[in-house]
């Protein structure tokens, strides 16, 4: 029988160890494994991009129905539809991350500030339409003003005045039958 006496020497100590030491050491292991993964994505300039496979946007498979009026679309309803993606993606992380985030409120920061930059970088790179199609249909409500042109004659006017005054009228005998009664 052949003995290696580096891997016996290794396996003795792994047995003379205590379970829950080694489960430590894994742990520290792993944690520190996935902060040289990130540390090496941020100082190759990558960051969350490199971590989103965003090829078939770049190619222009992702979304073949962008219409011209859509390109022009204001980051105000893409940073709308980053927040909706946000609370999607903050559901969908493993509940079980004390060992990449943290404990505690301090884990629960750290994991809600990965889950923005992630739905920030979706939304970026085509999101899932949200904002797109908000974009359209305002611009179509838009459309639709312009084409009705809707322009209060007199009978309109005069129709508004008195519901405004008749609606005044019962407001103001409430409240005087109200200070009445006290």
């Amino acid at each position: 029988m052949a003995i290696s006496p580096p891997s016996d020497l290794v396996l003795d100590v792994l047995r003379a160890a205590d379970p829950t030491d080694v489960q430590a050491a894994q742990a520290k292991l792993k944690a520190n494994r996935a902060a040289f993964a990130a540390n090496s994505l941020a100082e190759a300039g990558a960051g969350f991009g490199a971590a989103l496979d965003t090829s078939a946007f770049k190619a222009g498979l992702g979304r073949v129905d962008k219409s011209a009026k859509t390109a022009e679309m204001p980051e105000e309803y893409r940073k709308f539809e980053a927040t909706i993606l946000q609370n999607f993606v903050n559901t969908m992380m493993p509940s079980d991350s004390e060992n990449v985030y943290g404990k505690g409120s301090a884990g629960e920061f750290w994991k809600s500030m990965m889950s923005e930059q992630i739905a920030d970088s979706m939304s970026r790179t085509g999101g899932i339409g949200i904002a797109e199609q908000m974009y359209s249909q305002a611009l179509d409500r838009l459309d639709a003003k312009k084409a009705l042109n809707a322009q209060t004659d007199e009978d309109d006017r005069a129709r508004a005045t008195s519901m405004i005054e008749d609606f005044q009228r019962r407001t103001l005998s409430t409240q005087d039958m109200k200070q009445g009664e006290v």
